[in-house]
């Protein structure tokens, strides 16, 4: 299986896909440095005169709440009708997810035009899924991701998306299969924005791919690796942050099969 997910790197470098993100003030910078890291081609664009087309022209939408407000919460609203309804893969990133009534609101909207694939921490799962309350603190989850498992589950049954739960082991559930990526560094939690941009790689990947589970698994992984390579060389998170796009940009098949850590359940 290693080997075919290494397929999903080489995929993305060799077809650039075009990726529309609606993404937050924070991580603009990060997630549009990470795309190109990976091969991929970024649009950061929330008009909402131009929100459709831009969707239209891409390969992939990645809709991420983190800093939302009335205006781009139509755009997003827009933007994920346009990609339900041409078929186009789209990712949802509930950033802050049972924080206030106003995102979960704007999130049961979003959730009506069906996402691709959704990616968030613990803690945002559960409160997308309503599963049972929980605090969320800032961005960041406040419990570990296997216990979001039946919240994800009910997500993809009731939404028929996958459901990728960020944490210190990611989990990757489609309904048939799930999978565990157990890569990454603790120190990557102290770099923000690195989960908005695990959201944008993931939509890069599955753009691309007709086995979407396999693709977000492939991304997580990429990300995970080039974080722990990434730390060896750092003094910190602000070095951590631009050696990660450096690894990014540079894995090797080598690097990476070797230091996969995946499993099947």
């Amino acid at each position: 299986m290693e080997n075919n997910l290494w397929n999903y790197v080489q995929s993305v470098k060799n077809q650039s896909p075009l990726v529309t993100n609606i993404t937050n003030f924070v991580v603009m910078n990060n997630t549009a440095n990470a795309l190109l890291a990976v091969g991929a081609s970024p649009i950061m664009a929330h008009a909402k005169s131009e929100v459709k087309d831009m969707v239209s022209i891409s390969n992939a939408l990645i809709i991420n709440i983190g800093t939302l407000d009335e205006y781009w919460s139509a755009s997003m609203l827009i933007a994920a009708e346009e990609a339900h309804r041409t078929g186009k893969t789209w990712i949802l990133d509930p950033v802050g997810a049972g924080a206030t009534d106003y995102r979960d609101e704007v999130l049961a909207e979003l959730l009506t035009f069906k996402p691709t694939i959704i990616r968030g921490n613990a803690s945002e799962i559960i409160a997308l899924a309503k599963a049972n309350e929980t605090t969320t603190k800032g961005v960041d989850s406040t419990i570990e991701s296997d216990k979001a498992v039946a919240a994800a589950e009910y997500l993809v049954e009731t939404f028929q998306a996958i459901v990728c739960i960020s944490g210190k082991t990611d989990i990757i559930i489609d309904g048939k299969n799930t999978y565990f990526v157990e890569n990454g560094h603790p120190m990557m939690t102290k770099v923000t924005g690195l989960g908005c941009s695990a959201s944008a790689i993931v939509g890069a990947f599955a753009a691309m791919a007709d086995n979407k589970t396999e693709a977000t698994v492939a991304a997580m992984s990429l990300l995970g690796i080039a974080g722990e390579l990434a730390e060896d060389i750092s003094a910190g998170p602000g070095s951590l942050q631009v050696n990660i796009l450096d690894k990014l940009y540079q894995m090797t098949e080598k690097e990476f099969l070797y230091n996969i850590k995946v499993s099947k359940k």
